[in-house]
């Protein structure tokens, strides 16, 4: 048979009016600022399954963003080219 646990579990040396007052929630804005998860839609829960496809994808976008926009190639006409016109 299991102990039972007194009603009061603050040690005999501990009185509650030792502690202030608790605020509920008081530090909750700090946990969230903090926290880094990500709730993904469906879409694309099923397109990135698990945490490497997610971190993966988002390395090739950061990748991509460092080395910039690449100007598009321009065509070079060539004399005849542009006699002919």
């Amino acid at each position: 048979k299991a102990e039972r646990k007194p009603a009061d579990e603050l040690r005999p040396e501990y009185k509650r009016s030792d502690f202030a007052t608790l605020v509920r929630g008081k530090y909750a804005h700090r946990a969230v600022e903090a926290s880094n998860v990500v709730v993904l839609e469906p879409q694309m829960a099923r397109a990135f399954p698990n945490d490497r496809a997610v971190n993966a994808a988002l390395r090739g976008v950061l990748r991509a963003r460092k080395r910039g926009a690449r100007p598009a190639t321009r065509t070079i006409r060539t004399r005849r080219e542009r006699r002919a016109r």
